[in-house]
């Protein structure tokens, strides 16, 4: 394959999306309003890290976009592990909040599996409790994990059934590569999870229809590793020299695949759309209503 070689894939949208999703969640909340129902997301920051900061800002701005009320509760770093219990507690326990998020990283004295665990599952909308990582394993009815989430449904718009598809997820992480091998494995797809220890990489890689790649290394995923037609979905997010890169060599691997997210603008803007998802989903259960339709796996 040459450089020249132009470019076949077709360019899964994300951003355009996730602009599609919170437009069909607004709708939703309008409805929920109307029967005196408004959801509520707290976002809590402990710190100043400014990555985190702006996901903090953004996620604000973009909940009450949709219509719904946003909490921010932003603390100190020397904040002790005792009082970011006690406010999850309080949160755990206020009728108007109906998502809870704990933006992480936590800073070093405190044990984050403590923290995501002291969330009301049903308020979980990170998905990171162990009970719902549990239900999510065993086919129960669980809160998603957002990335894994919003990668879900651009396998689908692009695909329809993902049934029979080989699909290969490349990271073995809690957030992401554990929750996603579990949705694709309801969809009914068969799933192979590598790793840094994967032997074969490359070639599990040609047989795989479906390629979703969270291992957090700049263009680690070669083009020529790419079965010609198959669907790309790049979750990493790395700095380089040039601005933000993937996991995946996207040229070399939007000239053999069927379709491939760019980065940025393919997972990345589904994140926020769907923890917003997430709470339009929890708000519903906690109200004794139907599961809002097309946001739930």
């Amino acid at each position: 394959m040459t450089a020249t070689t132009p470019i076949s894939a077709t360019l899964i949208d994300g951003k355009a999306f996730a602009a599609d999703l919170r437009a069909r969640i607004a709708t939703q909340v309008r409805s929920m309003k109307d029967n005196g129902i408004t959801p509520g997301l707290a976002v809590v920051l402990v710190g100043e890290d400014p990555a985190s900061q702006v996901y903090v800002k953004s996620k604000g701005r973009m909940t009450r976009e949709v219509g719904m009320n946003s909490y921010e509760h932003r603390l100190p770093a020397e904040t002790s592990q005792d009082d970011l219990l006690a406010l999850i507690g309080r949160l755990n326990d206020d009728p108007d909040v109906n998502g809870i998020l704990v933006q992480l990283p936590l800073p070093p004295h405190m044990d984050e599996a403590a923290v995501i665990n002291a969330i009301d599952p049903a308020k979980d909308v990170d998905g990171f409790h162990i009970l719902n990582v549990g239900r999510l394993a065993t086919g129960q009815k669980a809160m998603v994990p957002c990335t894994p989430l919003g990668c879900l449904m651009l396998l689908r718009d692009r695909l329809g059934s993902l049934s029979g598809k080989n699909a290969l997820v490349i990271g073995r992480s809690n957030i992401v590569g554990k929750p996603m091998a579990q949705l694709l494995l309801r969809d009914s797809a068969t799933v192979t999870v590598a790793h840094s220890r994967t032997a074969n990489l490359p070639d599990l890689c040609r047989q795989a229809d479906i390629v979703v790649a969270a291992v957090g290394r700049a263009n680690f995923v070669q083009g020529d590793w790419i079965k010609p037609g198959a669907t790309v979905i790049d979750v990493g997010i790395n700095r380089g020299d040039d601005g933000l890169v993937g996991d995946v060599d996207f040229d070399a691997a939007a000239r053999v695949a069927g379709a491939i997210t760019p980065v940025p603008g393919g997972v990345g803007p589904m994140t926020i759309a769907c923890l917003l998802a997430n709470t339009l989903t929890a708000t519903a259960r906690a109200n004794g209503l139907p599961d809002p339709q097309g946001l739930t796996p």
